[in-house]
């Protein structure tokens, strides 16, 4: 079933098992996770990749069901879950396997994705959606972290704080914990002192990168390249959205070839293209060719058994990647 954030916040705590929270707002993701199922939890804590699990499936499911009477209440999370990790959950639920709460993290899932439907038809599990936080959430937050502190930002401080969130309050939370800590010593805090404080430039998100390598924007890329220091698991997570992206164009360029209309296809598309997307989506279905489009996906299949293999070079094999259209 299907849990809107309104709901949840009339719930002080989630019984079911099985439970799945997707969306691309980590922030929020990690402030549920806390607030409404470890927090005061007294038990072990587990947390997993979805990899870890499938590369151990049947291990997993033994734990899992020789669980001693004796042990400590436990509650697993496993992140970046995928529809791959659906057969794990299936037997789950058809063993009937009781005593240890499980949470799926997941990013963006498309509404035919079967592990979203899954959790989204059965009454027995949770379902939670996770959106971008708007500028209203944000300013809120910012206006309790000011009142709480005794600390007094300018507008254009906040404005600029808000910009660099980019729809995550965990990335607000990151940019104001280096304010507290200036705070201690400087309570009249400019906005020259944000700008060094926090990073150099936006708080660019894979998604940022994906796009903007799809809009064969070289300098942004560069730029984002040079002011994140991502890690292998990074470097999966933005492969796979380059992937993801790559197949959603060719869709789209399958269907402007039948239909000329670019703005109509955009806008009938399924999944539904978020508004602040079609611009750029647009401007990637007039640079890309269906040819071109094709090699990308061939060379990220191969690109990412290489990661896999070398995680101490992954951030070089994705950089020389995306550096070079």
């Amino acid at each position: 079933m299907i849990i809107k954030l309104f709901e949840l916040q009339k719930n002080k705590k989630i019984k079911t098992t099985l439970n799945l929270l997707y969306g691309n707002n980590q922030g929020l993701k990690n402030q549920i996770i806390n607030d409404y199922f470890i927090s005061n939890f007294k038990g072990d804590i587990l947390k997993y990749e979805e990899d870890d699990i499938l590369n151990n499936h049947n291990e997993f499911i033994l734990n899992l069901l020789n669980q001693s009477l004796f042990e400590n209440e436990k509650i697993l999370i496993i992140s970046r879950a995928t529809d791959k990790v659906l057969s794990v959950i299936l037997e789950i639920l058809e063993r009937n396997i009781q005593g240890t709460k499980i949470i799926l993290e997941s990013n963006i899932l498309e509404k035919k994705s079967k592990l979203r439907v899954l959790f989204e038809k059965d009454k027995n599990l949770v379902c939670i959606p996770v959106y971008e936080d708007d500028n209203r959430s944000l300013r809120f937050i910012i206006q309790d972290f000011l009142k709480k502190n005794k600390i007094k930002f300018s507008q254009e401080i906040i404005n600029i704080l808000i910009d660099r969130a980019k729809g995550d309050r965990g990335n607000l939370k990151n940019e104001l914990s280096k304010l507290k800590s200036l705070s201690l010593s400087n309570k009249n805090i400019n906005l020259e002192d944000v700008q060094k404080l926090t990073n150099l430039a936006e708080n660019y998100t894979v998604f940022e990168l994906s796009d903007n390598y799809l809009a064969k924007n070289s300098k942004k890329v560069s730029r984002i390249l040079n002011e994140n220091n991502y890690n292998s698991d990074d470097c999966i997570l933005i492969l796979r959205t380059i992937l993801n992206k790559s197949k959603r164009l060719l869709k789209l360029k399958n269907e402007i070839d039948k239909n000329n209309n670019i703005d109509l296809v955009l806008s009938s598309f399924k999944p539904p293209i978020f508004w602040k997307e079609k611009e750029v989506v647009k401007k990637q279905l007039q640079l890309c060719s269906i040819e071109e489009i094709k090699k990308i996906i061939y060379k990220i299949n191969d690109l990412e058994l290489l990661v896999k293999k070398n995680s101490l070079n992954s951030f070089n094999f994705v950089a020389d990647f995306v550096r070079n259209y």
